[in-house]
C-alpha cells in the first residue's frame, strides 16, 4: 500500500475490497470439496512460518525494534517469510509500526485505540487515515531499511511473492491447499497480527507505566507467539523478550534463546531488573478496568 495524499485523506477502497475478497474466499475452506488434512497442515505450517518466524520475529522483533541480531543472510530469509504474511513490505511495515510506538493510542498513531476496537483492528487500513507515515516519512523512519537494496526489492514486489506461493501450492496439493494455504492463512494471520493493535490495548492488565492503552492479554499472547505480552513490549520496546514473569508464555523468546544456544542469534536485548523497577505500575490490580474504561470511551 502506498500511502500518498489520496490514499491518507480518502482512504484506501481498493485495500478494503482487496481484504473482503480475501476473507471471502476463505470461506470456500468450508465446503467439504476442499477439504483435506493435508491442506489442514499446510495452513499451520504456513500460519507459523509466515506469522510466527516472518512477522513476530522477522519484521517485528528483529527489523522494526533490532532487539537482536543474526547473520545477514538469515535476517533476507525472516523478512522474505515476513513479505508471505502479505502484510506489507519491509519498508512500510516498519515505518508505521515505528510511528505507532510514537505516538502510541494518541493523534498520529496510525492504529491507536484512541478511535475505537474496529479502527485499530482493520479500519486504520482502508479508511482516511492522516496518520498512516508519508512516503518521505517512511524513508525517515525506517532509514536502515530503506539503505538497502534487497529490503527495497521485496517492498516492491512483495504482493508477488504471493502469487507465486499460491503457485507453488497449487502443483504440490491442488485448489484446497491454495484455498487453506493462501486464503484461510491469510485471513487467521491477519487477525492476529490485528488483535495485537486493537485486544492487547484495551483487555488485560498492565504490569507497567506506560502512556498508552497496551495491555498484557494472555490469550492473544497464546495466539500470537508472545506478543499478546503487549504492555511488556511498549514499557520495553527494544526487549526481544515479551513475556517477563514466569507465567507470561513466548514462544518466540523460546525460539530466540535456542537460536543464540547454537550461535544464530547474538547481541540479544532485554530490560535490566532495574529497569523493570522503575517502571512497574503503582497499582497493576486496578489498571486492567481503567484502560478498558478508556477504549471503550474512545469507541
Amino acid at each position: 500500500m502506498t500511502n500518498s495524499s489520496a490514499t491518507r485523506s480518502r482512504g484506501n477502497p481498493g485495500t478494503g475490497l482487496a481484504l473482503a475478497g480475501i476473507h471471502l474466499i476463505a470461506l470456500l475452506a468450508l465446503v467439504p470439496a476442499f477439504f483435506s488434512w493435508s491442506a489442514v497442515g499446510v495452513l499451520l505450517v504456513l500460519c507459523y512460518i509466515t506469522g510466527g518466524i516472518g512477522i513476530t520475529l522477522g519484521y517485528h522483533r528483529l527489523l522494526t525494534h533490532r532487539s537482536l541480531q543474526v547473520p545477514k543472510p538469515i535476517e533476507y530469509l525472516f523478512t522474505f517469510l515476513g513479505v508471505l504474511a502479505l502484510q506489507g513490505g519491509p519498508i512500510s511495515w516498519v515505518a508505521t509500526h515505528r510511528r505507532h510506538h510514537t505516538y502510541a493510542d494518541r493523534e498520529g498513531d496510525p492504529h491507536g485505540m484512541d478511535r475505537g476496537f474496529w479502527w485499530a483492528h482493520v479500519g486504520w487500513l482502508y479508511l482516511p487515515n492522516p496518520a498512516l507515515p508519508t512516503p518521505a516519512e517512511e524513508r525517515r523512519l525506517a532509514a536502515d531499511i530503506v539503505s538497502d537494496p534487497f529490503y527495497r526489492f521485496l517492498d516492491r514486489t512483495s504482493a508477488l511473492w504471493q502469487v507465486a506461493l499460491g503457485l507453488l501450492l497449487f502443483a504440490l496439493g491442488g485448489w484446497s491447499w491454495v484455498i487453506w494455504g493462501i486464503f484461510a492463512r491469510l485471513v487467521v494471520t491477519y487477525h492476529l497480527t490485528w488483535f495485537v493493535n486493537s485486544a492487547a490495548h484495551w483487555t488485560g492488565y498492565r504490569t507497567f507505566r506506560t502512556s498508552d492503552l497496551s495491555t498484557n492479554s494472555w490469550w492473544v499472547a497464546v495466539l500470537t507467539w508472545g506478543e499478546g505480552w503487549h504492555n511488556n513490549h511498549h514499557a520495553f520496546p527494544f526487549s526481544a523478550r515479551h513475556g517477563l514473569r514466569w507465567f507470561e508464555f513466548d514462544i518466540t523468546w523460546l525460539m530466540i534463546r535456542v537460536l543464540k544456544v547454537v550461535g544464530i542469534v547474538r547481541n540479544v536485548k532485554v530490560p535490566t531488573a532495574a529497569m523493570i523497577e522503575r517502571l512497574k505500575a503503582l497499582d497493576p490490580a486496578t489498571a486492567p478496568a481503567a484502560v478498558q474504561a478508556q477504549a471503550k470511551s474512545a469507541s
